[in-house]
């Protein structure tokens, strides 16, 4: 056999490479995209919700009128039932009932014989009912005692209603404000509308008439403030008390 020279053995080399490249070439997968190079799938987003419907503002509030802040209020004495004023009407029923002097700016008299200052309670606001407060001070005191006028004045009206019973009405000197007795069991002797009277005089007597229960004899005392009318029916709730305390 011939021997292979050295240019026979590099030629079977270069030719031995040659095929060991094309099987490692045969091997190796064609290069295709790996997972890391994927496209990223495309997510379809979701709408933004939609923003919650607000609720509808409030209708503003209709503006208060002068009626409606008459309704609202207290009503005043005056009325012809209960333990009003007997039949008068008070020119403002707001039933506030300021304090305010006496025609002279003097302080008044306790109107019931033997009461002092310091016996009398404060009833001016005390309910009535649902729908109004007292307005004057009741005067408890035994059947028959004398009752004074609180102050010099004229004897406006006498006057008989079933809430107020036997009733007096006196206006002070200057007609500004009215003074007003309840539940008497008699007038004075003579006792006659027109009559000047003074301070301290008897003007009738402590009784249960009207709507007062008899087992209490007491006095209803008001006091009012009249309008420019001077009509002894209508005028302005005033509280006597701190007049009649001043003594």
């Amino acid at each position: 056999m011939r021997p292979v020279g050295i240019f026979g053995t590099l030629i079977a080399g270069i030719a031995l490479g040659a095929a060991g490249t094309l099987l490692l070439l045969s091997r190796v997968p064609l290069d295709k995209p790996g997972a890391a190079d994927a496209p990223a799938p495309l997510v379809q987003q979701a709408h933004p919700p939609a923003s919650p419907a607000l609720p509808a503002p409030l209708p503003a509030p209709a503006p208060t009128t002068a009626n409606d802040q008459d309704k609202a209020r207290v009503p005043g004495a005056g009325k012809a039932s209960g333990d009003s004023l007997a039949g008068m009407r008070p020119g403002d029923s707001s039933g506030a009932g300021s304090v305010a002097a006496s025609g002279g700016g003097s302080s008044l008299l306790v109107p019931v014989a033997g009461v002092t200052p310091a016996q009398l309670r404060d009833t001016f606001h005390q309910p009535r009912g649902d729908e109004r407060v007292h307005e004057a001070l009741d005067i408890p005191a035994p059947h028959g005692t004398p009752v004074y006028a609180v102050a010099d004045g004229r004897i406006a009206k006498l006057f008989t209603s079933k809430p107020g019973g036997l009733t007096v009405y006196q206006f002070d000197p200057t007609e500004t404000y009215s003074y007003y007795y309840a539940h008497l069991d008699r007038y004075a002797a003579a006792l006659k509308e027109g009559q000047q009277v003074k301070r301290g005089e008897v003007i009738g007597y402590v009784g249960a008439t009207g709507n007062a229960d008899p087992a209490t004899p007491h006095l209803h005392f008001a006091m009012f403030e009249l309008g420019p009318e001077k009509n002894w029916w209508q005028g302005k709730p005033v509280n006597p008390y701190p007049l009649l305390g001043q003594q």
